[in-house]
């Protein structure tokens, strides 16, 4: 490139305790990367720093949508880090200052989690409790912190018992889960039964159509809806482009992609201005330690590639351990002791190093999260679930790739996704400015990018759908008629009739359609009479709200599962809560010949209704025998490392596996009017698996 544009360029040490962790007056490895700046940076670079401390004071748009949520519905979109949580507080307070209940849901356990602890500081422990799937505790407490799914059981149950629910105001955080293919489900049935009485305040940081959600609010829950939108983000974002060479450009001139970036994308092909060999993750990080731009997020495609980055570490200089550091950490472990040995301990002790995602244990994530929040780390190498929910914002998010893993293939990035992790750049009340630092690769389109800073979030579209735990939890409280009326009063039909006014009710009469299928395999299976109603399996299985309640119910009525054996039950539910596509490793010498019998007893067992269901058109599901073996030895009491190591199942999949299994436990020992062995069985299973490192304090 063009020696006389670029010099080497010191910044300042601005921030306040960071970077005063690296040791000085040690040469450096030699790098491929000369840290380097293009001189126009200089201004840019020297607003980094932390703002002056100041007073709290209300943005408008945070006052005017705590009116609103006062008298009536708020649909608040807001970028990450705004004070979206702040209406929410302030909206709680209101409610209770009256003796009123308020219900905050949000899509993930870790939210749920964290939310619990920042409100129990808040207003007090002894007013807050959660429900979530492994977590109970003070349930009667004028709020409530709990997962999406509960709440929406919850509302099953107040419409079969024909009560109102007890609470005032409810909070859906990640709003824009609305439009998740899997999930948003649950969001839909949430605010269509919802009782109108119930103020709603629905957050997010990324929904395109929000006015039109509002107006199908209003619409079949006869109270405005207000939206209240703010674009500005509280720490500005400035792009930038890492050249192959080491040095730093402004990724845009204006709008439009800045010169060397569109040279160096002419040179080498769009986006491909790398080679193809993985990146040199320590160089990168010692440019931006040369330009004060830690700590940073490194957004990366996969698992493997976040544990593998932790070993690029030639050429960085340990972290000097402060003593607040120390104290940090040494707390941290005293909660999770089972972490004191973990294997990537020492890269974020001694090179403030961190992996995080999903193949990790919970205790693990909320450890890294907790030392990144209080500026003891350099980098978190993340995949892109790091990005919806979580709260621990970096100066720079690193971006290597310009398309996203759905689970099935590679797609383009989309706006919403975009959104979510440039929302992590810039840490309110440290950061003046934040950064977006993009790397050239095979996997990256440097014009999609441009495109993405300039889009605004994707419209939400319906994803309601008919599953069987969701009609026979329907059919509780409601007729297939009044079931009908449901789906004319549901988003996808609002949709639709905003789309098509000749075809109003196609949605609905797809949707009623598709519940008429399971309707006829359920009356098929003796779940429902021929009037619509259940009968009594239906209503003891209609509490199983699992993936699969059909199959666990055939289990139950063919006494498959075990009354007293509590490792033997645990191990298999679990066949039902693993949620993988790839089969455990495990040797057959390593199955104990009684769990084997029963594992090949509920194959046989189930293997009939699994053709039938096929036949109807539904999907059966693959069983994982061996996820019923691992959880055999965990329930037995066989170490955490032993199971890992002997399995192969990553940590975090053991984790899920574990809390997932203790959930439909949980649902198994709800039956116990209908199957009281079972269900005193399945709370000694439940109580058998939830331990450390799983469950913690």
């Amino acid at each position: 490139m063009r020696g006389a544009n670029i010099r080497k360029k010191k910044i300042p040490v601005k921030s306040r305790r960071f970077p005063d962790r690296y040791k000085s007056g040690k040469k450096r490895a030699q790098s491929y990367l000369k840290p380097q700046i293009a001189p126009v940076l200089k201004s840019v670079l020297s607003r980094i720093g932390v703002p002056e401390s100041a007073p709290f004071v209300p943005d408008d748009f945070q006052l005017a949508a705590l009116e609103e949520i006062k008298k009536n519905d708020c649909l608040v979109i807001a970028p990450t880090g705004s004070g979206k949580t702040w209406i929410a507080r302030e909206a709680i307070v209101s409610v209770i200052e009256k003796g009123g209940r308020a219900w905050y849901a949000s899509p993930l356990k870790a939210l749920s989690n964290s939310k619990w602890v920042e409100f129990g500081l808040h207003f007090d422990a002894k007013n807050v409790g959660i429900i979530t799937g492994d977590t109970k505790e003070n349930t009667e407490a004028p709020i409530i912190v709990g997962t999406t799914e509960i709440l929406r059981n919850q509302l099953y149950d107040a419409m079969h018992q024909g009560i109102d629910l007890n609470c005032d105001l409810v909070i859906l955080d990640e709003a824009h889960f609305l439009g998740d293919p899997d999930r948003g489900v649950v969001w839909e049935e949430i605010m269509i039964y919802l009782p109108a009485r119930v103020n709603l305040l629905l957050l997010s940081a990324t929904i395109g159509n929000g006015e039109e959600i509002a107006c199908w609010l209003e619409e079949i829950r006869g109270k405005k809806c207000a939206v209240v939108r703010e674009e500005k983000r509280p720490v500005p974002l400035y792009p930038l482009f890492l050249h192959p060479s080491g040095c730093i450009y402004p990724f845009l001139e204006g709008k439009k992609i800045a010169r060397q970036v569109a040279d160096c994308i002419k040179k080498n092909g769009r986006g491909t201005t790398g080679a193809s060999d993985s990146p040199n993750y320590a160089a990168i990080i010692m440019v931006l330690e040369e330009f004060n731009l830690l700590p940073a997020i490194f957004f990366l495609k996969s698992r493997a590639d976040c544990n593998a980055a932790l070993m690029s570490r030639a050429g960085l200089e340990p972290l000097t351990q402060t003593k607040s550091s120390d104290e940090d950490l040494r707390k941290l472990l005293e909660r999770f002791p089972y972490l004191e040995g973990h294997r990537q301990l020492k890269a974020l002790r001694s090179f403030g190093l961190a992996a995080h995602h999903g193949g990790q244990l919970p205790a693990w994530k909320l450890l890294v999260e907790e030392m990144m929040k209080r500026s003891q780390l350099r980098v978190i190498f993340a995949t892109t679930t790091i990005a919806a929910g979580v709260n621990f914002p970096a100066r720079t998010i690193v971006l290597f790739n310009s398309d996203l893993f759905n689970g099935h293939d590679f797609l383009p990035l989309s706006a919403i996704e975009f959104r979510q992790m440039t929302g992590r750049a810039g840490r309110r009340g440290q950061d003046n400015i934040g950064f977006l630092l993009a790397v050239g690769g095979r996997f990256m389109d440097l014009y999609h990018v441009r495109r993405l800073l300039y889009s605004a979030p994707e419209d939400i579209s319906s994803r309601l759908k008919n599953d069987f735990s969701m009609v026979l939890n329907l059919l509780l409280s409601q007729t297939p008629d009044d079931v009908n009326k449901i789906f004319e009063r549901s988003f996808a039909a609002y949709q639709q009739s905003k789309a098509d006014s000749k075809s109003s009710s196609s949605a609905a009469a797809k949707l009623w359609e598709d519940f008429s299928r399971h309707l006829y395999f359920l009356q098929q299976e003796g779940f429902v009479d021929r009037e619509g109603r259940l009968t009594d399996d239906g209503h003891w299985a209609s509490r199983l709200r699992l993936d699969y309640p059909l199959m666990v119910a055939q289990c139950l009525r063919d006494s498959i599962f075990p009354q007293d054996d509590e490792n033997l039950l645990a191990a298999l539910v679990a066949v039902f809560a693993y949620d993988r596509e790839e089969e455990i490793r495990i040797a057959s010498r390593d199955v104990p010949p009684k769990l084997l019998a029963s594992l090949r007893k509920v194959n046989r067992a189930l293997r009939p209704l699994a053709r039938r269901l096929t036949a109807a058109g539904f999907d059966a599901p693959k069983l994982y025998l061996s996820a019923g073996a691992a959880m055999y030895h965990w329930a037995q009491g066989r170490s955490w490392d032993l199971i890992i190591r002997t399995t192969g199942i990553a940590e975090g999949d053991m984790a899920t596996l574990v809390l997932r299994t203790a959930d439909n436990l949980r649902q198994l020992a709800s039956l116990k009017d209908t199957h009281p062995q079972v269900a005193a069985c399945a709370y000694k299973a439940r109580d058998a698996i939830l331990r450390e490192p799983v469950l913690f304090l």
